[in-house]
């Protein structure tokens, strides 16, 4: 029976962000459409995702309303939604809290789930993680499930988000069983074991830092944290809403090989910008559309250039924090309670019931810290060669998931199928969206990069479909 005879079966693994801007975007595209989707996510509420399940209102998405719609055609759709909120009642909240944004992604999806798509699709949530999905002599896939079920399916989507993050120092791993070390800082339960007078240790001063310490206020702590970090920069604020803008001047960039001359000409925009009382922030968004671009316009020396030299500075202009969030991490720096200590933790030794960690710095006498809690607030996993979880284990074992020479995701085309060793698209229809696609974008982790890959991906996987037909 030829493929177009039945449903075309689409496998989507992952029912975050990504994944579910992946499944409403089919949903959305002009019809009819004979598709069956399967979105397998082991929570059993499919949609917020890791990023926007905590249920903390003190946990603020880092995005103003207006730049968060699931669709790029109605940005004002959060927005909209926001406001018929209770989060709203007495005036829409200039940032939101994450789980709010958690509940709308839930909302849009159990909506689609409950009933065909105008336009035909179906959707069906799958609430079981999947293992495997090995080739099937017809070119489809068999994405085995952990309840025993198979998903005989056309193309598989793998929309896996991040993974947590790797073991911060080495080679003496002994801390990885000590019941203060917190390694997945989102674990369920992980921060009700530390007291409200123990002090804490934070590895990493990015956004997942900030979390932490507004969770622990939340939940009463008052001991002293102290915080180690390469550079000692925590990211920026945002500036006030409605400000000035600058234009985009991507054109100059466009030819530009290296990281120095695209640094050297973005700080002379920021000195005209400043010339016209425009602030820095201004111009690093007016790069926004083409931040992708300007990475893959670097030859590969360039980007392990930026990597090494730049990727943490740029971090922290870039992927802002709310302006509350600026606010509480001057008082805690200022009433003592908070401490930034530059440098990178080398080791972390187990000392009774207390953790020792060993913080060196270029030029400076080793220090060392002590508390009963250290927490691992590094960046996610990304190098697809260490990701241990089945089914990237078997896909890779197979040959049909290629990880990057940088160790930043997948190797992919431009529509995203997954690449194999010998650089060719592999079979079986195997796709990937969201963080995995950082060796493309580099930027490829906020709310309008994924859902603009969601959108493109759901018309490849329509086209995909329809040169099934007879």
């Amino acid at each position: 029976m030829p493929l177009a005879a039945r449903p075309y079966a689409l496998t989507i693994i992952g029912g975050g962000f990504a994944g579910t801007a992946l499944a409403l975007h089919l949903t959305r595209l002009p019809g009819p459409l004979s598709l069956e989707v399967a979105l397998v996510e082991p929570r059993p509420l499919a949609g917020p995702g890791l990023a926007y399940s905590p249920p903390r209102p003190e946990l603020l998405l880092n995005v103003r309303p207006a730049g968060l719609s699931l669709y790029a055609d109605e940005p004002a759709h959060f927005a909209q939604w926001l406001a018929r909120q209770p989060e709203a009642a007495s005036g829409t909240p200039d940032f939101a809290p994450r789980a709010t944004y958690g509940r709308y992604l839930a909302q849009e999806l159990a909506a689609a789930l409950a009933a065909p798509a105008a336009n035909g699709v179906r959707l069906r949530h799958f609430a079981t993680e999947a293992i495997a999905a090995p080739l099937l002599p017809d070119g489809r896939r068999a994405v085995q499930l952990a309840d025993g079920r198979t998903l005989a399916s056309h193309a598989t989507v793998l929309a896996l988000g991040n993974f947590p993050p790797p073991p911060p120092a080495g080679p003496d791993y002994r801390y990885l069983r000590h019941p203060g070390y917190h390694a997945d800082p989102w674990a369920t339960g992980s921060l009700a074991r530390i007291g409200a007078e123990e002090p804490v240790v934070l590895i990493g001063a990015g956004l997942t830092a900030v979390d932490m310490l507004l969770a622990l206020r939340a939940q009463g702590h008052h001991a002293p944290v102290e915080v180690v970090a390469r550079r000692g920069h925590w990211p920026a604020a945002h500036g006030p809403a409605g400000g000035p803008t600058y234009p985009n001047f991507y054109p100059e960039l466009k030819a530009e090989p290296t990281v120095a001359g695209t640094l050297r000409r973005v700080r002379q925009h920021i000195a005209r910008a400043a010339a016209q009382g425009i602030g820095w922030r201004a111009v690093i968004d007016a790069l926004r559309p083409d931040l992708g671009h300007i990475w893959a316009g670097w030859p590969l020396a360039e980007q392990v250039r930026f990597l090494r030299h730049l990727a943490g500075r740029w971090s922290q202009v870039r992927h802002r924090i709310a302006p509350s969030g600026a606010a509480m991490l001057a008082e805690q720096t200022a009433s003592g309670h908070l401490r930034t200590i530059p440098g990178r933790a080398v080791a972390i030794l187990p000392d009774h019931e207390l953790l020792r960690v060993e913080v060196a710095r270029a030029g400076q006498p080793i220090q060392w810290l002590a508390a009963p809690h250290v927490i691992c607030c590094a960046g996610p996993l990304l190098d697809y060669s260490r990701i241990a979880t089945p089914l990237v284990q078997q896909l890779r074992a197979d040959g049909c998931l290629t990880p990057d020479v940088l160790h930043l995701g997948i190797r992919t085309d431009a529509s995203g199928a997954l690449l194999g060793a010998n650089g060719h698209p592999s079979a079986g229809s195997l796709f990937t969206l969201g963080a995995s696609r950082r060796p493309a974008y580099f930027e490829s982790t906020a709310v309008p990069e994924l859902r603009q890959q969601a959108a493109a991906l759901a018309d490849v996987l329509a086209k995909r479909y329809c040169s099934q037909l007879p």
